[in-house]
């Protein structure tokens, strides 16, 4: 999408960050820290708005950030946390369920198991809708998170070097961030994994499509470690898995503890889109290179600033960025 063709955010569904320009993507990440700062200003933004969240499958995390960001604007919220909660235990298909819901509410959350539906539930809402994860295809607003922390760390996303670990496969938050990292360019990525959990073709064809971003996959955590700017550890998920003996198998391949982190780089960032199950140790958590807590806030924050955005809702006092400063 060019910068002169981009369509303004306000009423419009998140379903990909392929959706929006990555100026829009900067001025995400420039009203988020707008609002970190502001909090008292913003707090009257969306005064009687309401936010419906439709959690098809359990995430308590990704819900009560969505939630807390509507609260935190002045808004409210309605919806459900598992299928079985809801009409789609009768047979309800989505589209009803958001053609149905839009009559309640300004802006959907949706998280979906199957991928696509968050496609489906934006084609049938008369709302925006924001794609809360769907499958192991996309999420979205975790990628937008990433990135404001990578902003709070190092100031920029790009002219880094970024190593993913863990569960490359199945991992849809690294599909999202190294195919938003590309757009951005300038990055270096380091795929760290078992064979059996390796990063998927179609990934790895837009890394090779980027010109300035370039990449090596390899097995050993303890031998790279050193050469990153950032680690983003992942966990292997038994819920992709569908054999428990290959999730057993692999499940403790990667753990990152003190011992390899003093391997790493005084200022690396240590990313994680939680939760975590053992693949960072507790006693990383005091280190000042993790980063995983920060994500969190940055979540709400972009969450903030997404909801609005799509909302139309002017944060009062904000300027928006300039395409100067974009490039600057």
């Amino acid at each position: 999408m060019s910068e002169q063709t981009e369509v303004p955010l306000k009423g419009r569904s998140l379903v990909t960050l392929d959706d929006i320009s990555t100026h829009q993507i900067e001025e995400l990440l420039h009203k988020a820290a707008y609002i970190d700062s502001h909090r008292r200003e913003v707090a009257h933004t969306c005064d009687g708005r309401v936010l419906a969240t439709l959690f098809y499958e359990p995430s308590t995390r990704t819900r009560l950030s969505f939630e807390t960001a509507m609260l935190r604007l002045g808004g409210s919220v309605i919806g459900f946390a598992g299928a079985q909660l809801s009409s789609v235990s009768k047979g309800e298909s989505i589209s009803d369920t958001l053609k149905t819901v839009s009559n309640y509410v300004d802006i959907v959350a949706m998280r979906h198991p199957k991928e696509g539906a968050a496609l489906v539930a934006s084609r049938a809402a008369s709302v925006p809708v924001i794609n809360a994860g769907d499958g192991g295809h996309m999420h979205p607003t975790q990628t937008l998170a990433d990135l404001a922390t990578l902003m709070s760390r190092f100031g920029r996303v790009t002219d880094l070097t970024v190593g993913l670990c863990g569960d490359l496969t199945f991992g849809r938050t690294v599909h999202s961030l190294i195919e938003t990292l590309c757009r951005f360019g300038n990055v270096r990525f380091v795929l760290i994994s078992p064979d059996e959990l390796k990063t998927p073709q179609y990934v790895i064809d837009r890394i090779k499509a980027t010109p300035s971003c370039s990449y090596v996959e390899v097995r050993d955590l303890s031998a790279v470690i050193g050469d990153l700017d950032v680690l983003y550890m992942t966990r292997v998920q038994q819920e992709r898995f569908f054999n428990e003996d290959d999730y057993l198998r692999l499940r403790d391949t990667y753990i990152l503890d003190e011992e390899k982190l003093s391997l790493a780089k005084p200022d690396m960032a240590v990313l994680h889109p939680l939760p975590r199950i053992n693949e960072i140790a507790v006693e990383v958590d005091n280190d000042p290179r993790a980063a995983y807590f920060e994500q969190v806030k940055n979540g709400m924050l972009m969450r903030m600033a997404l909801e609005s955005s799509l909302l139309g809702d002017e944060l009062p006092g904000y300027v928006p960025l300039t395409p100067k400063e974009v490039q600057a």
